[in-house]
């Protein structure tokens, strides 16, 4: 009876198995490549990663947020297991790639690389300070308008304190930039654009908030097209004994292709000519004062919405393409301040808060 029991309970068990014999050598050297594989395979993507987080470095001080990664941690498991031997005559299985993590962005080597270019060439750096200013954009900086040749006579040694002292700005420049009032868009010549009724009230409110700031206006300087002269001769009525010169520098123009491209074509012939012209508006009005100038300057530049744009990218050193991306109203000021040693700020753009909000246009 014992012995029957016993044999019911070895129903369905299968005998068991021989004990399986050391695999040959070659397969062990198969598995020791393998391993050897994956840990070069880890150390890999732990380079990647530190070579990732120097590309976000590299694009954080540029100014832009730049996320570059590879995946991180040990290849997905094949199959039966980590550790499962291939078949006996079959080659050794290359491991897998690991997959990027969600919310990463797996770029290869070269367009990592390229993801940080250099800085733009037209961008300047200051020597020294680590940024982008460039402290002699005016060319007026004191070491630069001295000659580093000349000796004295007597002693044979520079007078470089001296000289730079000599050179330096002591008065701060204040640039107010109005751009002209409400014209007439139907005029086929520029004779015709005169300023609308509209127009010449804008005006009148300019002259009077200019005239309220309280003060001591030294020129006004407007372009030669006829509805920036009008703006001037109202503007001026409230500014009694302030000279008036007029300029064709500072006629509209198109100073530089913009960055986004506009809709409307226009040939590179245009911005050639009306952008050399314009550059060279800012060249002459727009820099630090003369070391003579002893007492700060207040001075008005009556001309036009292109022309103001560009000067307050150039000024600010941002990029001149820019220009397009801001928007003036009719009568608007916009106020420069030109410090001394070359600082520039920007006090306002653009402003019309003194005119009530039916007077206001932008075309």
């Amino acid at each position: 009876m014992n012995n029957a029991i016993c044999s019911m309970g070895n129903v369905g068990r299968e005998p068991a198995a021989a004990p399986r014999p050391p695999p040959p050598a070659a397969l062990r050297a198969g598995r020791g490549r393998r391993e050897a594989e994956a840990r070069h395979a880890a150390a890999a993507a732990a380079m990647s990663f530190r070579r990732a987080l120097a590309l976000a470095a590299c694009g954080l001080a540029g100014g832009s947020v730049l996320f570059s990664a590879v995946a991180v941690g040990k290849p997905p498991a094949r199959s039966g297991g980590g550790d499962a031997e291939p078949r006996p005559g079959a080659s050794a299985a290359v491991p897998a790639a690991p997959a990027a993590p969600q919310g990463l962005l797996l770029l290869p080597p070269a367009a990592a690389a390229a993801s940080c270019p250099p800085a733009a060439g037209w961008i300047e750096r200051a020597g020294g300070t680590g940024g982008y200013w460039d402290s002699n954009w005016d060319r007026r900086e004191p070491l630069a308008l001295i000659n580093l040749k000349k000796k004295n006579e007597e002693t044979g040694e520079e007078e470089l304190a001296s000289r730079l002292d000599h050179c330096k700005a002591k008065a701060t420049r204040h640039i107010f930039l109005i751009r002209h009032s409400q014209y007439n868009l139907d005029g086929r010549a520029d004779k015709d654009r005169t300023l609308t009724p509209l127009g010449r009230e804008q005006a009148e409110l300019t002259g009077r908030r200019l005239a309220s700031l309280g003060l001591k206006f030294d020129q006004i300087i407007h372009s030669s097209m006829t509805r920036a002269t009008e703006t001037t001769e109202i503007i001026s009525k409230y500014l009694p004994g302030v000279k008036k010169i007029s300029t064709d520098l500072l006629r509209e123009g198109a100073p530089i292709e913009p960055d986004p491209p506009v809709s409307h074509w226009k040939p590179e012939a245009v911005y050639y000519e009306d952008g050399a012209r314009i550059e060279a508006a800012f060249r002459n009005f727009i820099h630090r004062a003369d070391a003579k100038q002893e007492e700060d300057s207040y001075e008005i530049f009556v001309c036009h919405a292109n022309v103001i744009r560009y000067i307050v990218c150039r000024a600010l050193q941002f990029p001149p393409e820019g220009w397009l991306r801001m928007s003036l109203n009719n009568g608007s000021i916009t106020h420069l301040v030109i410090r001394p040693n070359g600082r520039v700020a920007l006090r306002t753009l653009g402003d019309t808060g003194f005119m009530p909000p039916d007077k206001i246009t932008r075309t």
